[in-house]
């Protein structure tokens, strides 16, 4: 009896072990790939799936055991466009990779000629040229670096904080990428040399001084100075009155007037 027992145990394993085997000798199926975006997609299914080939992750006629879920969870994670990624596999041929994409709030031109995008998690992510999002444009003296600190860096560094501009910029931008009306209405930020932020409208021929973004307190009581002022005061003045507008003081707008043209002089 304990002969029988013996033998159909060692039976067992033998079957189990043929049975993962022969399930990881088998083919699969090309992967399906889910892409999720917030806004514009900078990498398509195609595309990763080209990468992906390209790296040798994966291949026509690949076996279960020659997909590495890690290396391509690594791989498509070190790509500066992506958020996350993952690998599902099931049972049988089928198989299923999930990223998600970084969302940009605003693409910055700086002082070395480099241009990259700020994602909503205050990283920085490289354009590609295919894509273009339709985010804020940044411009001015930025000396932050397409491969230099994220916002977090900076945030926590008080010597950062005095050269770098990342994390102000990573403020306002937030606020208008997540506001309609200001999305509406502001282009373009540009860092002047003394260091202030300068907001640029899409209507209107005239600069609205911001000052510093030192936190998101007052980068929001500055933007309702400003949303007041254009539901209050432009209506009553029209666009064209001003050359200057300077939300810097607290609790106040500044603005500067066109110089008016006498007659005589025309």
């Amino acid at each position: 009896m304990i002969g029988f027992w013996a033998l159909f145990a060692v039976s067992t394993i033998v079957l189990m072990v043929t049975v993962q085997r022969t399930h990881a000798a088998a083919l699969v199926s090309p992967p399906e790939i889910v892409i999720n975006a917030k806004g514009d997609a900078f990498v398509t299914k195609v595309q990763l799936a080209k990468m992906l080939q390209d790296e040798g992750l994966i291949r026509d006629f690949q076996s279960k055991e020659e997909v590495s879920p890690e290396k391509i969870e690594e791989f498509i994670g070190s790509i500066s466009q992506v958020k996350s990624a993952e690998v599902f596999m099931r049972l049988g041929s089928e198989w299923r990779i999930e990223v998600e994409l970084k969302k940009p709030l605003a693409r910055i031109y700086n002082k070395y000629d480099e241009t990259f995008y700020l994602d909503e998690d205050g990283d920085v992510m490289s354009t590609t040229p295919a894509h273009t999002a339709r985010v804020l444009v940044v411009t001015g003296e930025i000396y932050d670096r397409r491969n230099g600190h994220s916002v977090k860096d900076i945030i926590n560094n008080d010597s950062l904080k005095s050269i770098l501009k990342l994390d102000e910029i990573y403020r306002i931008s937030g606020y208008v990428c997540h506001d309609p009306v200001m999305c509406s209405l502001i282009g373009q930020l540009h860092v002047e040399k003394n260091g202030d932020l300068i907001l640029v409208p899409l209507v209107g021929d005239f600069k609205i001084i911001f000052g510093s973004a030192d936190s998101e307190e007052e980068v929001k009581a500055k933007f309702e100075k400003l949303r007041i002022f254009y539901k209050e005061g432009m209506p009553n003045v029209g666009w064209n009155k001003y050359t200057e507008i300077s939300l810097k003081y607290r609790d106040q707008i500044v603005c500067r007037t066109k110089p008016t043209v006498a007659s005589g002089d025309i």
